[in-house]
């Protein structure tokens, strides 16, 4: 119990069960798109195709999201109006990146056919 009420602080949850939920929900989600990412790579390289393409396109989109740009700004943005600012940016760069690389698969090759094109160069 102790070590669930320090990841609440942690998170900026002031402690309730509501928000210990919610904040272990978001933990092993993000996890699980880390392990769905180590699965997809292999599948992207052993069978090009749509499906691939754009559950790619998905978890990268979640993955960046989350362990990337969403940690930089929960560490450097600071002050709530900031913050806001700062997460609703990058929401609506993430939903951006998503539609983007969705529009590439559609239109273009797709992100593994491309990747495979750069390694051939």
């Amino acid at each position: 119990m102790a070590a669930v009420l320090r990841l609440s602080v942690l998170c900026g949850v002031q402690g309730t069960r509501a928000g210990s939920k919610a904040a272990s929900l978001h933990w092993t989600s993000e996890r699980v798109v880390s392990v769905l990412l180590l699965g997809l790579l292999p599948a992207a390289y052993l069978n090009p195709c749509s499906v691939v393409d754009y559950s790619l396109a998905a978890a990268l989109t979640l993955h960046s999201h989350w362990q990337g740009l969403g940690q930089v700004v929960t560490d450097y943005v600071h002050g709530d109006a900031s913050q806001k600012a700062a997460k609703a940016g990058l929401l609506a760069l993430s939903a951006l990146t998503f539609a983007g690389l969705c529009y590439f698969n559609y239109h273009d090759v797709g992100i593994c056919k491309a990747v495979a094109m750069l390694w051939k160069l």
